[in-house]
């Protein structure tokens, strides 16, 4: 029963932990969105998609933190990364210069 309980005080720091980054990011980037998606073992992706086109992500355990930290943050959550919600990043020259260097082998 004790381990139950510790388990469960861990998850809930790291759901806090997760909401209150969610959250300022939002705040920094005039309100935010975001986007949950499996990574495996790892756990789950949550991505961030700041209202000035700037972009983030975190890493949760489990989808179900990840889930739970996004609605404690308060923030939108999408189902999927679509075209819609993709077209709200601002990519600068840096992303477009790594991107380039992907295509060409660097």
């Amino acid at each position: 029963m004790a381990d139950t309980q510790q388990v469960d005080a861990r998850a809930e720091r790291t759901v806090s932990r997760l909401a209150h980054r969610i959250s300022a990011f939002a705040k920094a980037h005039g309100g935010a969105e975001g986007q949950v998606a499996h990574i495996g073992e790892r756990g789950a992706r949550i991505v961030l998609v700041g209202e000035d086109g700037g972009w983030g992500d975190l890493v949760a355990p489990t989808y179900a933190i990840a889930e739970q930290a996004v609605a404690k943050s308060g923030i939108t959550l999408h189902e999927s990364f679509d075209g819609e919600f993709a077209a709200k990043v601002t990519t600068g020259p840096y992303e477009w210069k790594r991107m380039a260097g992907i295509q060409v082998g660097g």
